[in-house]
């Protein structure tokens, strides 16, 4: 039964390939919508990680996950946030997101002191800021955008010069001063967040509650950094799930018709050959057996083919778009090729069951 099965797939090896690419576009579908939204959240969660602040605090109703909200707090509210006991580092910023036809980036409006205070930036080469019209940008988008130290850079209309590059993994990929970027955002002295460094990591739970205490600061939102990383999961991004349930649905429905499609036309095909087998003692469970494996074998290698070609997908994004973040995880592997290979198991039961329920002396008689 076993020589038979793989006879059957190479006795038609256009459709058996078809049917193959079928299932790998599948897994493919699956796996890089899912790899390209972690790698946004996981990419965002390490950065912002690497800021190095304890606490951060927020306009009323705004989120780092959705995007902060258009309110901003004044800059001088850092003065107050100071003077509290149990704050060493206040450090107030502004994350504006910059949308062009191939890509969505957060540009960071920084004080360079105090948010290299936090956690010191390593630079690859140049330095800190020296006019109000410099830039710091981060060795992968200066790998992805072919920049150097001096090199211009087009930020909201306004002609930047890059002054550093930076390892990644602390805040922005491109940081603007503060009150540059706040000019051209019609945000002048005003912030969006406030990155703080308590004095020492037990007096988190205390600095929170003195903010919180302080006249003209109780309004706004002052969570640990830890409940920020918390919520950057990819459950939490907006639309993640639809995207995901969308995709695998769509994916899953092209599997099943191609494989039943498949299966259906090759029983059609062999029905002599149906007869013959079950005039020499092959029982229903043998012919579903063989339907069956017939698409076991061709989703298996479906599934092989799909997962390279995700590795694939994701060399040719690291070229294409160098600054997308694209996360392959083992968890994810496993749950696309068991959702292609269920799928495609399914599509062939109906010509399975059709091929089993076949009389033996019809079937002989066939032409």
């Amino acid at each position: 039964m076993n020589q038979l099965i793989f006879a059957n797939l190479l006795h038609r090896p256009l459709r058996s390939i078809i049917s193959i690419l079928a299932v790998a576009i599948e897994v493919m579908m699956i796996l890089s919508i899912v790899a390209i939204f972690l790698g946004m959240v996981n990419d965002s969660r390490q950065r912002t990680n690497g800021i190095g602040a304890d606490l951060v605090m927020l306009p009323s109703g705004a989120s780092l996950i959705s995007g902060l909200s258009s309110t901003s707090m004044p800059v001088n509210d850092a003065i107050a946030l100071r003077r509290l006991p149990h704050v060493a580092i206040v450090s107030p910023a502004i994350q504006h997101t910059v949308t062009s036809s191939t890509s969505i980036s957060v540009i960071y409006g920084i004080d360079f002191a105090t948010f290299d205070a936090m956690r010191p930036f390593t630079f690859v080469s140049g330095g800190p800021f020296k006019s109000a019209d410099d830039a710091i940008i981060d060795t992968i988008w200066a790998d992805g955008h072919h920049l150097q130290v001096g090199s211009p850079i087009e930020v909201l209309g306004h002609t930047f010069h890059v002054s550093g590059i930076v390892e990644p993994g602390k805040g922005g990929r491109t940081m603007l001063p503060l009150a540059t970027l706040g000019d051209l955002t019609g945000a002048v002295n005003k912030a969006t967040v406030f990155y703080i460094k308590c004095d020492a990591p037990s007096n988190v739970s205390l600095a929170q509650q003195e903010i919180l205490a302080t006249p003209g600061l109780e309004k706004n939102e002052v969570v640990t950094l830890n409940d920020v990383l918390s919520q950057m999961t990819p459950s939490h991004l907006p639309g993640f799930n639809i995207a995901v349930r969308a995709v695998t649905g769509i994916a899953v429905i092209v599997g099943f018709l191609v494989i039943f499609q498949a299966m259906y036309t090759a029983v059609l095909e062999r029905t002599r050959e149906i007869g013959i087998l079950k005039s020499m003692g092959a029982s229903k469970l043998d012919i579903i057996g063989v339907v069956l494996g017939e698409c076991a074998v061709l989703a298996a290698v479906g599934v092989l083919v799909g997962i390279a070609g995700t590795y694939g997908v994701r060399e040719l994004m690291a070229y294409l778009f160098p600054t997308t973040p694209f996360e392959i995880t083992a968890g994810w592997i496993a749950r696309g090729a068991g959702i292609a290979f269920v799928g495609s198991l399914c599509g062939a039961v109906y010509p399975a069951w059709m091929a089993a329920r076949k009389d033996p002396i019809d079937a002989l008689a066939y032409e």
